[in-house]
């Protein structure tokens, strides 16, 4: 999987990976050249007493070192940039395949595993990018050129290259099988220390409000516990890398000032090629320390590359159609044809054999107890979720024939849980029609009831509103969410249960001022209350997921039992 994601997100910069390999190679080959002009010095300068050839030469060694360095940069910049590109284009696949997944599909991987998907595995396998080009791409280069010179100086001591280098690498690829599984692990619990914090932030005044912070600190402290425990053994292996390098690379030096000696000793060597030799054996041995780094991030790069594999692998369940309608002709009709849905893996059916239709200018309520399936419903109608049997037609066109933008850009939708984005009043109600100027936006808060509390704040449209809508309260929230969906004056509104946080006189006049707006609009109204839905043109009961009573209030009074006991219900609560 990794090799395939490189090869994929790095194919776009061909250009700039060739001009890395090219500046690696002038910088590797001046610096081999290094170790051969101090030799020659030393043989040629300072053993002959020639100040004028160690001038000259050491001149050459100043511009070699120049152009060594230049090039080093150079290549690191285009490397550097190279990388952030890959990481930059790695995690738009990654969020515009989220964007892409149904509920199913964001259910099946969690949202807490991810958001660490896209941020911290995609990040393992930039860095793996970014330290091949600055030392991976050298290191091969150096390693040969390294050989190469070091036979040029001295023949006899190459045996010393053949049994150090195999020695280091066997170290090293020990070392890293052991880091495998580790690092694997060590994302495991990474995910879940992401999933327990989410949850405890998210849900930080409920585990107040039942005083389970000494519970909810237990969970964390294990979570957390777990991963450092992986992380320490990551760790452990990590640190035994560097001295086991450097321990071979120390013996390695003293075998070569011994056994170097002994040959300068019976005149078979020069003293300059015996410092020569050591040097590029030291270059051979940082060439494999520098491929260590390397494979230090490759274990988790590699199990980073199938986590995010995992994600742009998986395919939505809902797609898009090739050829998709874009024009619909007529305006909002609605149908559920012997519809059913399951959830993957569950044994009895949300929804089954639904059937009723929605008209312009209708209003649809559906009630029914928890667990009946009413969000379920409301969620096939865009295409949240593909019905499992049957069809919902928009127009008289089944929506998965239908292109999405026309899809959505008909619905209106108030989910059961309001969410609002961090930005501004203004920028959220622009979420449901981008171009809606300042009276548009008025006027669609006037209608939900949101117009006073806006205005009393001091910024008025510009006000603050933080992530998920928290600086708000819960009728705010949702009386907001309403005004987006109707600042677009869609063909279809679909309010999931969207009243609730209300009470039952802003719900009266939201009612009320609704009436006008959605007149030639088709109305799906899911609510709890029977106050909210008693004047609907016709109520669909659900009991079990399917349809029990169709009609009006009044109606369903006298032909549907389920009804009849949730109004008894409520008006005996209200009674008492």
């Amino acid at each position: 999987m990794l090799w395939r994601m490189l090869r994929k997100y790095l194919k776009p910069y061909k250009r700039e990976m060739l001009i890395v390999v090219v500046l690696q190679l002038v910088g590797t080959i001046a610096s081999l050249s290094l170790p051969s002009l101090n030799a020659d010095i030393i043989d040629n300068g300072v053993v002959l007493g020639d100040t004028g050839y160690i001038v000259r030469t050491g001149a050459l060694m100043l511009g070699v070192s120049l152009i060594q360095a230049a090039s080093t940069i150079t290549a690191v910049y285009f490397g550097a940039r190279t990388a952030m590109a890959f990481g930059r284009d790695v995690r738009s696949a990654t969020f515009h395949r989220v964007i892409e997944f149904s509920s199913r599909e964001v259910a099946r991987f969690g949202a807490p595993s991810l958001l660490t998907r896209n941020t911290n595995d995609v990040q393992q396998i930039q860095m793996l990018v970014l330290m091949s080009f600055t030392m991976l791409v050298a290191a091969p280069i150096m390693m040969v050129g390294g050989v190469i010179m070091a036979l040029r100086e001295d023949v006899g001591l190459s045996w010393l290259v053949a049994a150090i280098v195999p020695i280091l690498v066997a170290i090293i690829g020990l070392i890293v099988t052991r880091m495998v599984p580790r690092f694997r692990l060590m994302q495991r619990r990474l995910d879940t220390v992401n999933q327990v914090l989410r949850e405890q932030t998210s849900g930080i005044r409920v585990v107040r409000a039942f005083v389970r912070e000494r519970f909810e600190s237990s969970r964390f402290g294990r979570a957390n516990t777990d991963l450092t425990d992986v992380a320490i053994s990551v760790g452990r292996w990590m640190a035994a890398i560097f001295p086991a390098v450097m321990l071979v690379m120390n013996a390695s030096s003293v075998a070569v000032l011994w056994f170097g000696g002994l040959r300068v000793d019976t005149g078979e060597m020069q003293i300059g090629s015996l410092t020569a030799f050591l040097s590029y054996l030291i270059q051979i041995l940082m060439a494999v320390m520098m491929s260590t780094f390397i494979f230090m991030l490759l274990p988790r790069a590699a199990v980073s590359a199938d986590r995010v594999g995992e994600v742009l692998d998986t395919e939505p369940s809902v797609v898009p159609p090739s050829d998709g309608v874009t024009e619909l002709p007529r305006h909002g009709t609605l149908a559920f044809e012997q519809v059913a849905f399951r959830y993957p893996g569950a044994e009895q059916p949300v929804l089954s054999n639904v059937t009723f239709a929605a008209l312009p200018g209708q209003t649809t309520a559906v009630i029914g107890s928890t667990g009946t399936g009413k969000t379920t419903l409301v969620n096939l109608i865009p295409r949240l979720f593909d019905a499992s049997e049957g069809r919902v037609l928009v127009d008289g066109i089944d929506v998965r024939r239908i292109d999405p933008d026309t899809l959505w850009d008909k619905i209106g939708l108030v989910p059961q849980k309001a969410y609002l984005f961090s930005g501004t009043v203004a920028s959220n109600l622009r979420y449901g029609k981008p171009d809606a100027t300042e009276a548009e936006m008025w006027e669609a808060l006037e209608i939900a009831q949101a117009r006073d509390f806006v205005e009393a704040m001091p910024e008025g449209l510009e006000a603050p509103i933080a992530q998920g809508g928290t600086n708000v309260s819960g009728g705010q929230r949702q009386r907001l969410a309403i005004a987006r969906a109707l600042i677009r004056r869609p063909d279809v509104y679909l309010f999931d249960d969207s009243f609730s946080a209300l009470d039952v006189a802003t719900d009266a006049r939201l009612r009320h001022a609704l009436a006008g707006v959605i007149a030639e609009a088709t109305v799906i109204i899911v609510a709890q209350r029977v106050a909210t839905i008693m004047e609907a043109d016709q109520i669909v009961v659900l009991e079990d997921g399917g349809v029990v009573g169709l009609g009006t209030h009044d109606e369903l009074l006298e032909t549907c039992a389920p009804y009849a006991e949730i109004v008894d219900s409520q008006l005996a609560a209200e009674a008492s």
